[in-house]
């Protein structure tokens, strides 16, 4: 069924042909404009914007080759890429077909035609039409969102040494294809790296797949990563691909990689290796091209050590690392941080602007904040819904717990526990993981530091 609002132009030089369109195709749309002269094509989609154009293979001067029929195709596709054309002739020729179709015809009809046919291509032809609109559209506000979104580090704010360094890493890697490896911990901010790493590359127009490796279980590991096919087992109805297929000509982020078993990192060791997958149930290989982006909150440096996370699958995703700080070691971007979300959520919440009150910023300033960058926001985004006050009072800020600095060290209630927690974390921050060199620094033997990286799950 055709939406009464297609336009439709019709280009023949035969005149009971374009009478017979018109008198059709005017009972099913709103606009059929008819042309006895193809020289006039240019004019006439200079000055309308036509759904499908219906265009005769064989004018006048060259009465059955067709080939006045591709000039005059090629040239409308040149003139507008998104027009929809179907090529009709009076003699059928499947080898015309086919290169009517290649050279990007939607289709080939034989005159004289039977209305119900002409009108079930005319349907599937603005069907098509409406698709690609609709796809121009989405890559017009894809384009503007990424023109807003790629100001220099959108959304990732910070103007400490350590940010700057990790800024500096991203302009430095961005354009290649290395393979990056994000290290911090939770809620400092990895995927936005990435997100920022993709927006940089070659690859920005293309798609950027996330998974996130702690929430698959080993079962669905191949399924998910590598797709399967129709019957492979007992929940495959029809054939699926994995994210690297997805991902082919983009970037695959990885999140939380420390999470997988040692059988997981195998298979996806053997992948990278292959630059190709196969689908559970298949025995064809599938090439891809990514750029792989991983990240973890694990000391993956120390697994490895331990024989918990492969060495060579280390080797093979981490090109360049980038170690993100937690926000403890960064408090000079806090304030900064802090009225960037109050302006965002009061424009999401249609709250009038707030500011931070001196004391305020100071209890943020002497928290610790333990789930770092995301923590603060939420923190942020509960004040500014409950605050009735242009300006946030230190009670709006529910902290979860009461914690100062000491000597650089963040104490929370004097728990020794929490303190040697925070030691260790410190120390293998400070030396990128290296198990040996934060034992020393600590004061312990290797042995002694794995028993305890074991006992806390660090």
């Amino acid at each position: 069924m055709l939406p009464k609002s297609t336009k439709i132009l019709v280009i023949d030089d035969d005149e009971d042909v374009l009478l017979a369109a018109r008198l059709f195709l005017k009972q099913h749309v709103s606009v059929v404009q008819t042309e006895k002269n193809p020289e006039q094509i240019p004019v006439l989609l200079k000055n309308e914007n036509y759904d499908v154009i219906l265009l005769d293979m064989n004018f006048t001067r060259d009465v059955s080759s067709g080939y006045e029929g591709f000039f005059w195709l090629n040239k409308i596709l040149e003139l507008d890429p998104r027009a929809v054309v179907i090529l009709i002739t009076a003699y059928g020729d499947v080898e015309m077909a086919v290169r009517a179709i290649k050279e990007g015809a939607m289709d080939f009809v034989l005159k004289p035609w039977q209305n119900e046919k002409l009108l079930a291509t005319l349907s599937a032809a603005m069907n098509l039409r409406l698709s690609r609109l609709e796809a121009e559209n989405l890559r017009s506000r894809q384009e503007f969102l990424s023109a807003e979104l790629d100001q220099p580090f959108h959304d990732i704010i910070g103007h400490s040494p350590a940010m700057l360094q990790v800024f500096s890493t991203i302009q430095k890697v961005a354009k290649t294809d290395a393979n990056v490896l994000i290290l911090g911990e939770n809620g400092t901010g990895k995927e936005l790296i990435a997100r920022a790493l993709h927006r940089q590359s070659l690859r920005q127009k293309e798609v950027f797949i996330t998974v996130d490796m702690g929430a698959i279980s080993e079962t669905l590991f191949e399924s998910e990563l590598f797709g399967h096919v129709k019957g492979a087992f007992t929940d495959a109805k029809e054939d699926r691909a994995g994210r690297f297929e997805i991902a082919t000509g983009g970037t695959l982020f990885l999140d939380e990689i420390g999470n997988l078993s040692l059988p997981m990192q195998a298979k996806l060791l053997t992948v990278l290796q292959n630059r190709e997958v196969t689908r559970i149930g298949s025995n064809k290989p599938l090439p891809f091209d990514i750029r792989l982006i991983c990240a973890t909150n694990w000391p993956i440096h120390a697994m490895v050590v331990e024989k918990k996370f492969r060495q060579d699958l280390l080797y093979r995703i981490n090109t360049v690392e980038i170690a993100l700080p937690p926000l403890r070691e960064r408090a000079d971007d806090l304030p900064a941080l802090a009225e960037h979300f109050i302006a965002s959520y009061c424009k999401k919440y249609q709250k009038p602007a707030k500011s931070l009150h001196v004391a305020a910023l100071k209890k943020l300033e002497k928290y610790s904040w333990p789930g770092n960058v995301r923590e603060l926001q939420h923190t942020i985004e509960r004040a500014v819904i409950m605050s009735e006050s242009p300006l946030l009072q230190p009670e709006d800020f529910l902290l979860t717990a009461s914690q100062a600095k000491a000597d650089g060290l963040m104490i929370d209630d004097y728990n020794l526990e929490e303190i040697e927690k925070a030691l260790i974390r410190k120390a293998l921050s400070k030396h990128g993981g290296n198990v040996s060199h934060a034992a020393k620094d600590l004061g312990l033997t290797r042995t002694s530091l794995y028993r305890r990286l074991e006992k806390y799950g660090l």
